[in-house]
């Protein structure tokens, strides 16, 4: 999907401002159906801020990518189903980038959090009152909203309330310090400006609250992501989104994925399938316990997020390193339907 987006805004301050933004997603999926039944696998590019320079492989290595998905859709068909329990978890950020949108990026919308979204997708346990002394992850956790992001989703020079772009931090060292603001609600936390979060998918609906580009700092003196593998004794790799659910606090959450890669002594061993993983968000990120170097952060995102009465949908992009979490609680999705 490719998407050109121009916008003109004007308002009685006197601001005037015409941008144009373009974006685009491409996916490649491989379908399996056979004696091992029926099995699925996307590749792990992400949408972007790029137009349709996205497709050639200067950004994005598809040739690679599009080599290696029969042989390893191939094996994924053949593999084990996980034995449910608490394993050490790598996640990829192809895979992270979806539960810091639902986990970090939604909580932290302050509309959600004071209760003005509860009708549709819920509040956040995030609340106000909270601000500067909820535990929300390991010290390892720094998250900023950026409107700035070089090829991001929700990047801009100026806001859909005229305010300029700009860079804030929403979790510092771990803790919630934080939120995403427009004009309408920045007094509800006693901030006397906007942070630059208002957007209005057309000129038939008022702006609202939108997410920024919500992104997670890799550890400037991190490790690579074959360091990261090699330092795991028993474990599993997570790569790519598919499904997820997530409670209307945004607290209790599930993830699967595309790719489960079994780690054994610093090795991949093989694949495993029938993978999802289950926390609570400050649980979940309180045990993250290594972030990756700046070589592991990929910038990821949503094209299409939605929210509000009557609906809207934004495009959201949120950054990140590959991540090590320590004895995350591992279910079987196959065994899970059948009770």
């Amino acid at each position: 999907m490719y998407v050109k987006e121009q916008k003109h805004y004007a308002d009685s301050y006197g601001t005037s401002t015409t941008q144009q933004r373009v974006r685009i997603q491409t996916q490649i999926e491989a379908i399996s159906i056979g004696a091992n039944g029926f099995e699925s696998m996307r590749t792990l590019a992400q949408p972007a801020g790029f137009g349709w320079e996205w497709m050639g492989n200067t950004h994005w290595n598809w040739d690679a990518e599009i080599a290696e998905l029969p042989t390893l859709l191939a094996e994924k068909t053949l593999s084990p189903s996980v034995e449910p329990g608490r394993y050490d978890v790598l996640v990829h950020p192809s895979n992270l980038w979806l539960t810091i949108h639902e986990s970090i990026g939604h909580a932290t919308e302050l509309d959600r959090a004071i209760g003005y979204e509860a009708n549709y997708a819920g509040t956040s346990f995030a609340t106000p009152d909270k601000l500067n002394t909820l535990k929300y992850g390991s010290a390892l956790m720094n998250v900023t909203g950026d409107r700035n992001t070089a090829h991001g989703l929700s990047t801009v020079a100026f806001d859909d309330e005229g305010v300029a772009a700009q860079k804030w931090d929403i979790i510092k060292d771990g803790v919630l310090v934080g939120y995403q603001l427009d004009r309408r609600i920045a007094a509800r936390v006693n901030r006397d400006r906007s942070n630059g979060c208002a957007y209005s998918d057309s000129p038939a609906h008022v702006p609202i609250q939108r997410m920024p580009n919500v992104s997670l700092a890799a550890n400037p003196t991190g490790p690579t992501y074959d360091e990261m593998v090699s330092s795991m004794e028993d474990g599993i790799i997570i790569k790519g989104d598919k499904s997820w659910s997530i409670d209307m606090q945004r607290y209790n959450f599930q993830f699967t994925g595309q790719q489960f890669h079994r780690v054994k002594n610093g090795k991949i061993i093989g694949q495993l399938k029938d993978v999802a993983y289950q926390a609570t968000t400050t649980d979940f990120w309180g045990s993250m316990k290594v972030v990756g170097g700046p070589s592991t952060y990929v910038l990821g995102g949503a094209f299409n997020c939605g929210k509000a009465q009557p609906g809207q949908v934004a495009a959201v992009s949120h950054g990140c390193p590959a991540a090590i979490f320590d004895k995350v609680n591992i279910l079987n999705t196959v065994a899970e339907a059948g009770k």
